[in-house]
């Protein structure tokens, strides 16, 4: 099993806030959170990006969230909306190489911030569009 910090804490090698737990995941509170309830669904199966995620545990990893989502909108924690996110992979910001999803009570006006920059649209790129979807169908058919 791998020493990330995460494995460590589902161990119970290191110091974890659990909030649910079961077969494949265990979820726990951030200690960097965006917001009180900022938590991470983590599965047990050692897996540094999606692609070597078994695809039954990540729909489970997803519908652990969805529950947990739930109970916050529910008055479980004082939220007005939920972010979901995964980062996969470094240039994507991920910082430890055990796959996680981040599930943030929101507040308007809270401190995180999301943002890109991009160019006006113009229906002029619509064919590069198109050539892309091509290419993801193809290897989505022919993987």
């Amino acid at each position: 099993m791998s020493n990330s910090i995460f494995s460590k804490i589902i161990r119970g090698e290191a110091p974890g806030s659990f909030i649910y737990r079961d077969e494949l995941v265990s979820v726990f509170l951030d200690i960097e959170g965006v917001n009180p309830g900022h938590c991470l669904v983590v599965p047990h199966e050692e897996a540094t990006c999606l692609a070597e995620l078994d695809p039954e545990t990540g729909k489970h990893l997803f519908a652990v969230a969805h529950k947990i989502a739930n109970a916050y909108r529910a008055g479980a924690i004082e939220c007005e909306g939920v972010n979901l996110w995964i980062s996969d992979g470094e240039a994507a910001g991920q910082e430890v190489p055990h796959v996680h999803l981040h599930v943030v009570p929101r507040h308007s006006g809270d401190s995180y911030r999301h943002s890109y920059e991009v160019e006006p649209w113009d229906e002029r790129r619509r064919p590069q569009l198109d050539a892309i979807a091509a290419r993801i169908q193809q290897r989505l058919s022919h993987p």
